[in-house]
């Protein structure tokens, strides 16, 4: 019984896979069509979680009249549509369509590549500013100077959390990956298996991206860091604290959308050694720029997520 489900649960992931590259293969344009038709149902139909975008505004901005938190809200869930075309989009796409669409511009390869390759290993943190989901089609984007980015589809490392349906997990974990996993190339890695998964490769150079905006998971415990967003925060120190122990250099990954099918991501240096800092200096580092960020583009964020518990 257990390998009829087991097939059936393969069976139903590589149709829906199938489905999504079928669909990926229609222009960009007629995703956004299909992604601004998601959010008005999002917003207006379903309502999702606008009780929730509502309150982090207004909490988050406490100085901004009820007017402008209502528009950074209206702002957020065309962004939230967006996401959602792109992702589909991205599912079917290889390193060449992406750099010859032009989605993503990495903004400063050269200073990504020298500290990437001058130090053991690298933590890259990451938000859900931009599209997260689009992070594993990182060595297929352009660059804004033609320099390349100095590393290997086997060194990279996307970190994330399990989903609680199988079927789901599977979908989203391959959809994220999808330019990767045409080179032959898997490399997300599960949260809960990243500790052992780092020591293994501890000789080897490599990239792990995480994001690390989120509320701490229950088991990971609750580290204070102060505020952020006019808010005290718990954080999560995971990542940082493996990075302090094995010496990784940190960088900090910004995503701006310039405009509708275009983002700039730039790689911020946090520190070249982790071990010279403490895992909590490193993530108030991390949130203050996570907050200039915010400020800059206040929709660009993933208020749906409920941050403070």
């Amino acid at each position: 019984m257990g390998y009829i489900v087991l097939i059936m649960k393969k069976l139903t992931v590589n149709i829906v896979r199938g489905l999504i590259v079928a669909l990926a293969q229609l222009p960009l344009g007629f995703h956004y069509f299909m992604g601004d038709v998601f959010s008005w149902i999002a917003k207006n139909i379903l309502k999702y979680r606008y009780s929730t975008v509502m309150i982090n505004l207004a909490r988050s901005f406490p100085d901004k009249p009820y007017h402008e938190i209502r528009k950074i809200a209206d702002d957020f869930y065309r962004h939230f549509g967006e996401i959602f075309a792109e992702a589909i989009w991205f599912g079917g796409s290889s390193y060449k369509r992406l750099n010859r669409k032009g989605i993503v511009t990495v903004m400063n390869p050269e200073e990504f590549s020298e500290l990437f390759l001058s130090t053991p290993s690298m933590t890259v943190l990451s938000t859900h500013c931009g599209n997260w989901e689009l992070l594993g089609g990182l060595l297929g984007y352009r660059t804004a100077t033609g320099g390349r980015i100095e590393i290997g589809e086997q060194q990279i490392n996307v970190v994330y959390k399990k989903l609680s349906s199988d079927i789901s997990d599977e979908v989203f974990k391959r959809n994220r990956i999808a330019p990767l996993e045409k080179v032959g190339t898997e490399c997300e890695v599960e949260s809960n298996n990243i500790l052992r998964h780092t020591l293994k490769q501890k000789n080897m150079r490599m990239l792990y991206i995480y994001p690390t905006d989120q509320a701490p998971y229950w088991y990971a415990g609750k580290h204070p860091i102060g505020e952020f967003m006019h808010q005290q925060t718990n954080v999560m120190l995971g990542s940082v604290g493996l990075a302090c122990k094995l010496s990784h250099s940190v960088m900090y990954m910004k995503m701006r959308r310039v405009e509708r099918g275009h983002y700039e991501m730039t790689l911020i240096p946090i520190c070249r050694d982790a071990s010279t800092m403490t895992p909590e200096e490193i993530m108030r580092k991390y949130y203050d720029l996570l907050q200039e960020e915010i400020n800059e583009t206040p929709h660009n964020w993933l208020w749906t997520h409920r941050r403070w518990k």
